[in-house]
């Protein structure tokens, strides 16, 4: 999956009605912010063993490169299932000083990942990661972190629906961790898991149940969908993709789909999920780091060549930083709406909010060290910039911490 961000251009503004229509606007925006920043700050917070909460999302990278430290969790070359477009220690990369960094909350300490307990957590069970290509990073990452405490005679993966599911199986704990490849949630021309780089985006924003079917007896769902969403507009199909003259052939923005996409998703969930059984989580979105202005750095630079986090604490990129309002940031804001509309109907559901953490990481994305879809060019060659992957990340590395988060969740009910 590769997309470009895109931002919207603000309304401008007049006189007479206009200036009002913009005043309005602006209490608008100025209240969304107060929900957005207050709801944020309550989408990971855990409670703690000595009374409290803490919230897990507010924090800062340490580097840890002790004798006793667990960092790295684990090899890339002795995970079993390690993916070429993460390897980026098989692929050339020598700074390894990204796998060393850990991330420390403010006021508590995030609990150690425990592979066997993760493990006993998930005996019986079935874990799915539903969504993207970076919803597929943390799965892979959950699948090296408990690699090693599994006997091979004891563990497969095997591949289904052309590709769309991936099922690892620890057979000695009749637990398996899945992924299911559903980049738009709902039903698109993009469900194609090798074949989904398509220009035009088409959803049917009310069919959901080709995709639900393959992960309706789960136990703990971990769902993701933002960066497939960034484009302006998108088109919507009323009717099924087998009847092409049913397509409506007018654009929504895609903010206006996304609303929709996420209604249809929360209505499947409130209706469709045993309340008693199943776990639920939404991950925040993945940042990227394509312009380097944003931490100082000349603008045709990126996360290229890049060997250390941002150290300023607290730091937003202009794409995920909430007092701009732009693009990123509303698209949680819908994410948060149907979130909360869940939790009041009493479906237990939780934000996994690893946007601010992952942001400060412009040091730890995959960039050129990876297996590329295409070859790069002999330009690209001479100019790698061009073709560093800004968006995915390097295992292992910070799709670690994102579970780190997951399993302290989990370890707390």
């Amino acid at each position: 999956m590769e997309a470009k961000q895109k931002r919207i251009r603000p309304c401008g503004s007049g006189g007479g009605i206009r200036c009002s229509i913009h005043g309005l606007t602006t209490i608008f925006v100025f209240y969304a912010l107060v929900f957005f920043t207050a709801r944020e700050k309550k989408m990971v917070v855990l409670d703690v063993e000595k009374g409290g909460k803490c919230d897990l999302s507010a924090g800062k990278w340490v580097y840890d490169d002790s004798n006793s430290s667990n960092y790295p969790s684990y090899k890339t070359q002795e995970c079993s299932y390690m993916d070429d477009g993460m390897a980026c220690e098989k692929f050339g990369r020598k700074d390894l000083n990204y796998q060393h960094w850990r991330w420390q909350p403010h006021d508590c300490d995030l609990p150690g990942f425990n592979a066997e307990a993760m493990l006993e957590m998930l005996r019986g069970k079935r874990l799915v990661f539903v969504g993207d290509s970076l919803n597929r990073n943390q799965w892979v990452s959950m699948v090296c972190l408990v690699d090693a405490s599994i006997p091979l005679a004891q563990k497969s993966l095997n591949f289904e629906l052309n590709g769309s599911l991936f099922t690892f199986k620890a057979t000695e704990y009749n637990a398996s961790i899945d992924f299911y490849w559903a980049p738009l949630l709902l039903e698109s021309n993009c469900d194609g898991p090798y074949n989904h780089r398509i220009k035009e985006r088409i959803v049917r924003v009310h069919a959901i149940e080709k995709h639900a079917r393959h992960w309706t007896n789960a136990d703990i769902l971990v769902f993701n969908s933002y960066i497939w969403w960034t484009s302006h507009k998108m088109k919507i199909q009323w009717g099924s993709f087998e009847s092409p003259g049913e397509v409506d052939g007018d654009y929504l923005e895609a903010q206006r789909i996304y609303e929709m996409a996420l209604k249809t998703w929360s209505d499947w969930l409130e209706t469709r999920v045993n309340r008693t059984k199943t776990r639920l989580f939404f991950v925040s979105f993945s940042p990227t780091h394509e312009r380097a202005e944003e931490w100082g750095k000349p603008a045709d630079q990126n996360c290229y060549n890049e060997t250390e986090p941002i150290s300023k604490e607290g730091y937003w990129g202009r794409g995920s930083d909430p007092k701009m309002m732009g693009i990123d940031p509303k698209m949680m804001q819908i994410v948060e709406k149907s979130v909360f509309e869940l939790q009041k109907k009493g479906v237990e559901i939780q934000i996994l909010n690893i946007t601010q953490l992952s942001k400060y990481r412009k040091d730890a994305h995959s960039s050129i060290y990876k297996r590329h879809w295409s070859p790069p060019t002999k330009e690209q060659l001479g100019k790698p910039k061009t073709y560093a992957d800004c968006m995915h990340w390097c295992l292992p590395g910070v799709p670690d911490v994102w579970n780190e988060l997951l399993y302290a969740h989990l370890k707390k009910y």
